[in-house]
């Protein structure tokens, strides 16, 4: 595609000057939005998703870089939708319910959201919690008005479910009694892969945790009408390698925040920090393997080389037990762009801490 980043500081460039001044626009606005919600506790996990998860939309947001002119449109469907998805796992970490019935209806918020010709709904039927001031439809609303836009939306249609469909099923697993989860989620993969997969259940359940492969099909189909054939591609090149590392790095320096609020965390089965490393290249390895064969090759794998210098430069990674070693190695193996990215990171938070 014309006018892509074809080096690590045209790429950063871009996301400094480009990409991050509309993502901040768009979650000032839902800042706002958020303020107004009546229900104290519907507020407070709304405003601290968009606190605290604020990187995952600046991360996401960067593929809006692949729907040419329409780049402002896409970083609009990416915020919302992240933010629709930080929102409810927020929701749910932190809930009042334990209920998977709710938590599977608070997620067909993000169903609908793929879907315009669905039904909205009362999300919050099944909990106390329920006056938000339209914050969520709101949310949803936004989505549909970029998915109605897409000239190849039933060549993508599938695939959009699917990947949604995968991370709905994680988000109402993982967050139910804690004696069920485990259970819950070893079944689900059961199901799904038929222990014929080359991944744990827990790897398989960290792969259906991220939102890329969405973001990259809605704005791929942005910028220009993919066949069906080439959507297929993005999602294989996506699940379950690329969102696989994208969400066990994430995990990865979250293990301490984790056992203090008593969290699941897919990095804590791994038997011990050789076997985890071990792992962490297997998905750099696949990651960069499927990359290969998808249009554009050269920006999916300076997306991959920065996932890793973004999460192995946050100072969470180097406070862990072994972290430098890990984050030493692993930067090793991916090699390229993934050292700028990671210095450029923890310049980043240098300068933060600083102000």
């Amino acid at each position: 595609m014309l006018g892509l980043p074809k080096t690590s500081l045209r790429l950063m460039v871009n996301v400094y000057w480009k990409v991050f001044p509309a993502v901040k626009q768009e979650l000032d606005y839902w800042k706002k939005r958020a303020a107004t919600i009546p229900d104290q506790e519907l507020q407070t996990q709304a405003l601290a998703s968009l606190e605290t998860k604020r990187f995952h939309c600046q991360g996401g947001a960067v593929y809006a870089l692949l729907a040419g002119d329409k780049w402002r449109e896409a970083i609009r469907f990416i915020v919302a939708y992240q933010t629709i998805s930080d929102y409810l796992d927020n929701l749910c970490d932190r809930s009042t319910s334990l209920d998977p019935d709710d938590f599977r209806l608070l997620h067909q918020s993000m169903v609908d959201a793929l879907v315009p010709e669905n039904d909205m709904q009362d999300y919050y039927r099944l909990r106390d919690e329920r006056a938000d001031h339209s914050y969520l439809t709101d949310l949803v609303q936004t989505c549909r008005k970029i998915i109605s836009t897409l000239d190849n939306y039933e060549e993508i249609y599938d695939h959009l479910l699917r990947l949604n469909q995968l991370y709905c099923d994680l988000q109402v697993h993982k967050h139910v009694r804690p004696e069920e989860r485990i259970p819950r989620l070893q079944k689900w993969y059961q199901e799904e892969c038929g222990g014929q997969a080359k991944l744990s259940w827990y790897e398989f359940s960290a792969a259906a945790g991220s939102t890329l492969g969405i973001f990259c099909l809605v704005s791929y189909s942005l910028g220009r009408r993919i066949p069906a054939e080439l959507a297929e591609r993005i999602r294989r090149g996506y699940f379950p390698y690329m969102q696989g590392l994208h969400i066990l790095l994430d995990y990865y320096i979250d293990q301490q925040e984790d056992i203090e609020e008593a969290d699941l965390n897919f990095c804590s089965f791994y038997d011990n920090q050789a076997y985890m490393r071990s792992r962490l290249a297997f998905f750099i390895e696949q990651a960069n393997n499927q990359t290969r064969n998808l249009p554009d090759p050269r920006f999916h794998e300076m997306v991959q080389q920065g996932l890793i210098g973004l999460y192995l430069g946050d100072p969470k990674a180097s406070k862990l037990s072994g972290g430098q070693k890990m984050t030493k190695q692993l930067l090793r193996i991916s090699g390229g762009s993934t050292w700028f990215f990671h210095w450029n990171t923890k310049v980043y938070y240098r300068l933060k801490r600083i102000n």
